[in-house]
């Protein structure tokens, strides 16, 4: 039933919703969406980043919020009737009690996404895009990914006065800025040594030189990032170790082909050679864990990771995007 809503949700707000929403829909990606931004701030007069994090967005959306929104394309009582049902069905805790929740979207339902895309929508997407980028002189870059948005503004005035009346924004739907991950952060090609850098989608975007002297905005893996895959990849063979090596094989090759997949962006290259390398370290001492006596030295290790057909790091990305006029400096 929640597989259906969804779809015919998503047939209804596919066309209303913003090209800047790039998060659970059709033919989106968080690859795609995180070149998508490094185009437009490379293009743009972007000189400031306001970075905002909703403190348990998927656990602080009001029902009653949710199901006005959508009455504003929905008609039918009987299926928001049925939407609020689902909002309120209750979870079981392990001690046996039932939680009726009176916000938040059902934990792992099918239809939570596009619920959240919706919610986000009318409270933030069509009030960047309709009120803010309005009433800024200078430019305006916007992105949603999901609960995580990034806003670029011209001038730092501007920038300043969006992150001042954001907290308002967003109480008025019951949601709240995480205050020790948002701020406002200079990032400006006019400002190399000065211009800093933000997260977003697990990168770390940033002003650089190319090899040639050109100013590029840049994505590497973030650091956070990089030691929680790490971290993931070590318990799961710890789990696993115990398994004949045909058997890791396989998982082995689609966790790291997945990083690679995900993270082989232009300019990232340096980490994902450092990820394969610790990756590779971390296999060689699990599996030298898994009996008292070593299994492996590090030349017989190499000989049989040959035979495990583990991918290297490629960039798989390809950027187009032409060199843009020089803007001059903006306060």
């Amino acid at each position: 039933m929640q597989m259906l809503a969804r779809r015919l949700l998503e047939a209804i707000y596919e066309p209303d919703f913003s090209d800047n929403s790039m998060g659970y829909r059709p033919g989106r990606g968080a690859r795609e969406a995180s070149k998508k931004l490094r185009d437009e701030l490379f293009l743009s007069r972007t000189h400031w980043i306001v970075e905002a994090d909703i403190k348990g967005f998927f656990d602080n959306m009001d029902h009653d919020w949710l199901v006005r929104m959508l009455g504003e394309r929905v008609a039918d009582r009987h299926f928001l009737r049925l939407i609020r049902k689902w909002l309120r069905a209750g979870i079981l805790e392990e001690d046996g009690s039932v939680i009726n929740p009176t916000t938040g979207t059902p934990q792992g339902g099918i239809v939570s996404p596009v619920l959240a895309n919706i919610y986000l929508h009318y409270a933030l997407d069509l009030w960047v895009e309709k009120v803010v980028r309005k009433a800024c002189r200078g430019q305006v870059v916007y992105q949603r990914y999901a609960d995580d948005f990034i806003v670029g503004f011209e001038y730092g005035d501007e920038a300043e006065r969006f992150f001042h009346d954001l907290p308002g924004r967003l109480g008025k739907f019951s949601l709240e800025i995480a205050p020790e991950k948002s701020g406002i952060v200079r990032f400006s090609r006019c400002d190399l040594h000065g211009s800093g850098r933000f997260v977003y989608l697990g990168f770390d975007f940033y002003w650089a030189r190319t090899r040639r002297g050109k100013l590029t905005v840049r994505r590497r893996t973030n650091k956070k990032k990089f030691q929680q895959a790490l971290k993931s990849l070590k318990d799961w063979l710890n789990r696993e170790k115990s398994l004949p090596l045909k058997q890791l094989a396989r998982p082995l090759r689609q966790k790291l082909a997945g990083h690679f997949n995900y993270y082989g962006v232009v300019g990232n290259s340096q980490m994902l050679s450092q990820f394969f390398n610790a990756a590779r370290h971390t296999i060689y001492r699990v599996l030298n864990s898994r009996s008292q006596k070593k299994s492996y030295n590090w030349d017989g290790f190499k000989a049989m990771w040959k035979t495990l057909d583990i991918p290297n790091p490629k960039i798989i990305e390809t950027l187009q995007t032409q060199s843009p006029c020089l803007f001059p400096a903006q306060s």
